[in-house]
Parts: structure tokens; sequence; C-alpha cells
């Protein structure tokens, strides 16, 4: 039987010798784990993170990447686990020394934007905005001293990012672009009903709810005017124990995925400030912007989230998540979720690597990794790609 050959070896010159374009699509076919470590290998390969036209040809869309439920406990504060929304499955936690340098035990994760995150480190007087898949970090000095906030909500947008805190009667927002705090009138009524609960991001607009009297408010990011966007609605406004909303703005979903740029309510019904039923909403601008009922929680389900809860709907809160309405309570590590596409509720499996007697400080927050974050310096190197998942 013949001997086979080895193939010969490719001369490294050739690589030198590519075009820019050719070469870039070569890569472009690589995993995001072998991007990385490629980065080692020449400096001509470490700055392709900072090539546009690198980042142009290269696909940073969802079959790169797999998208995660992360959780955050201030007991568990190194460690994130992760859900995998496509394999359906849980991921080994990840260590935050692989999130944050210096990591500190009094530091914590407050907001997450696609695949941004903001921790808040007190000892610094900072907020940390981090991207973990491309190694970058950017340190965010508060506005003033001493500082304390109720909410905060990271916006990731295409030319950077912005930071929008509330604190006391009014509200900072900083803008990476400038890299400047802008300070503009509160909206009080806001903070009555969840501080767990941030703004929902659509058209340059953060959306929050009232709750006494009901209505729907928006603080415009450009203007930093507030202005009430619904104060009548066509709801059983009298019978809301309480309303969250949720939704993907325009450019979280440039794949053209089915919920995309519409905004969710969810609400607990009844008399009295109790819920006895969860019903949710989704607005039609087809219909002149109302709200028309979508799907109501089956009640089996929605006496284990009562169960939950306890009634303690200041602890609810609402987020997006790649086609998901994620529904959350504080002090249960459990989450009820709809999926739009298959118009069903189920509840995701509780994570394996908490002890079970733990029963408060649980915030989950969406993670879609991306490998380019504007205004995050990705010279500014502060961990590791093994405990990345690709």
């Amino acid at each position: 039987m013949p001997r086979c050959q080895s193939s010969p070896e490719m001369d490294p010159g050739i690589w030198s010798k590519l075009p820019e374009e050719l070469l870039y699509c070569i890569l472009s076919f690589l995993s995001p784990k072998t991007i990385f470590n490629l980065r080692s290998t020449c400096k001509r390969f470490k700055s392709l993170l900072l090539d546009p036209c690198f980042i142009a040809t290269y696909s940073f869309s969802s079959s790169n990447f797999s998208s995660f439920l992360l959780l955050s406990h201030p007991h568990f504060n190194r460690h994130f686990p992760l859900y995998d929304t496509l394999s359906c499955s849980w991921r080994q936690p990840t260590s935050s020394r692989s999130l944050l340098n210096p990591c500190t035990s009094s530091s914590s994760l407050l907001s997450s934007s696609s695949g941004v995150l903001c921790f808040y480190l007190p000892a610094s007087s900072s907020f940390l905005v981090a991207n973990p898949l491309s190694r970058a970090s950017t340190t965010v000095k508060f506005p003033k001293l001493p500082f304390s906030f109720e909410i905060i909500t990271l916006v990731s947008f295409s030319s950077g990012f912005k930071i929008f805190v509330s604190s006391s009667s009014s509200v900072f927002l900083y803008d990476s672009r400038s890299k400047s705090w802008g300070r503009f009138g509160g909206f009080d009524s806001v903070l009555n009903d969840s501080f767990h609960q941030g703004g929902v991001h659509r058209d340059v607009q953060l959306y929050f709810t009232t709750c006494d009297p009901f209505s729907v408010v928006c603080f415009d990011l450009e203007t930093g005017k507030w202005r009430t966007w619904f104060d009548e609605l066509e709801l059983p406004t009298n019978e809301l124990a309480f309303v969250r909303l949720a939704g993907a703005d325009n450019a979280e979903g440039e794949g053209g995925g089915i919920g995309i740029g519409k905004l969710y309510m969810v609400g607990g019904v009844g008399r009295n400030g109790i819920s006895r039923c969860l019903k949710l909403w989704a607005l039609s601008e087809k219909e002149g912007e109302k709200w028309i009922e979508v799907e109501t929680l089956p009640e089996l389900m929605y006496k284990k989230f009562v169960s939950v809860c306890y009634h303690n709907y200041e602890h609810i809160y609402c987020f997006w998540h790649q086609g998901l309405i994620c529904i959350c309570c504080y002090t249960w590590p459990e989450i009820l979720y709809y999926r739009i596409a298959r118009r069903t509720w189920h509840w995701l499996p509780m994570c394996p690597f908490f002890p079970e007697k733990w029963s408060c400080g649980f915030r989950w927050f969406s993670f879609v990794p991306t490998l380019y974050a504007p205004g995050i310096c990705c010279d500014n190197i502060y961990c590791t790609f093994k405990n990345i998942p690709s």
C-alpha cells in the first residue's frame, strides 16, 4: 500500500503577500476562539479587532456566537453562571477574575447591553464597562461624590455607549463619544414600583412605567427630555397590580428576528392590588399605537409564579433576550419566559451551581457576545479567553 505523503508546509511569506481583503475573507471562516489565539502570533493579527475592514468582513451574527442568560448573585459575585439559550443547557460558571480586574468582593454587575456589561465599583467610585469577549474595558468615574443612585441602564450603540443613571431627583447620562456626564431633570414616580427594572431602549428612547397614576414615560437619550408617552391606556389600569416593560431595539436585531423593534408589557391583573392572573400585551403601531393583548399565563404556571414572588411585586423585573420575554424575581433563581416565535410559556431550569438555600439577590441579564463594542478601549486587556464561551 503506497505511503501517504504529507502536504508541504505553506510558505509563511505567502501570508504577507496576500491582499488584505482576501486575508480577511479567509480569517472570517475561523471561530472566535481561534481568532483570539491568532492574536498572540504577530502584531498584524493582534490589530485585527481594531481594523474596521476586518470587522466589516467578519460576521458578528448569532451563527458565530451563542447567546446566554447570565445569572449574578452577591454571594457568588466572582462567578457568573451562563445558560445557553441555543443549546438549552447551563455552562460552567465563568470566573469574574476573567471578566473584571481587579476583582473585589464589593463589585457587582448592574446592567448589560448585547455583549457589554456594566459593573459597579464602589471602592474606586466608578463604573466599569466591559466587553468580555474582546477583553476590553473602560472605567467611568462617578459624576460627583458622594454619589448614590436607584436605577442604571447601559445602552450600546454602533458608535459607542451611554449610561443612564437615576439619582434622587436628577438623571445623569454618560456619553462615551464625548467621555462626559450630563445632568438632567428626573422623573421620581418611575421609581415607585421596582428598583430592579431598568429602562427599555427603543428608537433612542428609554421607556419606563409609572404606577400612580399609571402611564408610560420615555427619556430621550439625545435631548435629555422626558415626555409622557401614554397617560390614557385602553387597559384595565384600575385592575393592574404591577406592570413591566420589555422589548428589543431595531439595532439589536439586524438579522430581522421576530419581535425586534416592538415594545411589550407584562402585567398582573386583579383587584385591590392583588394580582390574579398574568397578561402580556404588545404595542401595535398598525392599530395607531395601541396595546393589544397577546397571551395570558396558564393558571398552573401562574400559581407557581405567585408562590415565587409572594405578591411582592417590587421584586419582579423583565427584559428581552433573543426573542424571549424574561420575567424574573429577585428572590427566586428561576426565569419565567415567553417565546414569541412559538407563543409558548416556559420555566428555565434552575441553576445547578447555586446552593438551594439562597433565597434573595438573584439578578439575570441578557448576554449576547459581540467581538466589537465601540467606545471601549481594546488596548485595555484585562481577561483571558479561556473562560469566555465561544
